[in-house]
């Protein structure tokens, strides 16, 4: 956390991040476990971010949320066809454990409305394969309510070289896919062919809240966070430029996107007390 005082625009940064994936009940291959370690890509990334920013005088006030998880096999492991109280007061169905890590980050965005009041919320994290798909190995897919904001961080991906590329933000049109007869929702589509990984984003948007009146941002990069056996580091540079306009180093704000826009449309959105 990284305060300043009298500051009116909170800058909360959320991410998920797993230190091993078993996948409770629907347990991996023996070839596809090895390697989960990267899914803690997301959580890497802001950290390294919000350690850069910090560092270069960051001027407004910063959280960095980490939501950890101990993902392994045992008594207390999800099974399907659980039913879950997630800490936005909704109830999920459980269809897919193998779509856990979006449970875990519905509670963090949860948190920063909330507890913390957040204006702007950003996560990142190796959410979907179906990223892969959508945008491909070499650019994240970024999903937001925010038109501004998608130019920004597509403009922070190309000048960063953190590539970035939107997907279809539509809630009236895709969050049917979570309908449940016995919850308000299932962790995971009926349909696995109509765009998945903005289905998975709006799981997270809707614990949010859909009438949430800040802006938020959420970056699924599952597949340009590795190279082969190894990690590539990827969304350090991404976050880093994009917010280096509120930072007080020169070279960053010389490859920065321009915020001013941005700021000003959140600040002038009311707030819910």
């Amino acid at each position: 956390m990284f305060l300043i005082q009298n500051v009116r625009l909170n800058l909360d940064v959320i991410l998920l991040g797993f230190f091993k994936r078993c996948l409770e009940i629907f347990v991996h291959t023996l070839t596809a476990m090895p390697g989960m370690k990267r899914d803690c890509g997301g959580a890497a990334g802001i950290l390294g971010a919000f350690y850069a920013v910090v560092k270069a005088n960051f001027n407004h006030n910063l959280h960095a949320v980490f939501c950890l998880a101990e993902n392994a096999i045992g008594p207390d492991a999800t099974r399907p066809d659980d039913i879950h109280t997630l800490y936005s007061g909704r109830t999920v169905e459980i269809n897919n454990t193998d779509a856990e890590g979006r449970l875990v980050l519905a509670d963090g965005v949860a948190y920063a409305n909330r507890d913390l009041k957040a204006d702007i919320i950003l996560d990142m994290a190796t959410l979907t394969g179906a990223q892969g798909v959508a945008t491909g190995k070499y650019h994240a897919a970024v999903l937001t309510n925010s038109g501004d904001w998608e130019e920004k961080v597509m403009q922070a991906g190309s000048r960063s070289g953190d590539l970035v590329f939107p997907i279809p933000f539509c809630p009236e049109l895709h969050f049917s896919e979570f309908s449940s007869a016995v919850a308000d929702m299932k962790n995971s589509v009926s349909d696995r062919s109509n765009a998945q990984s903005s289905c998975a984003g709006l799981f997270i948007a809707a614990h949010l809240g859909f009438d949430f009146p800040g802006d938020w941002i959420h970056v699924d990069m599952a597949t340009p966070v590795h190279s082969g056996e190894r990690a590539t580091g990827y969304g350090v540079a991404l976050l880093t430029t994009l917010f280096g306009s509120y930072c007080k180093q020169p070279l960053l704000q010389s490859i920065a996107p321009d915020l001013d826009i941005v700021s000003e449309n959140v600040a002038k959105k009311p707030r819910k007390k």
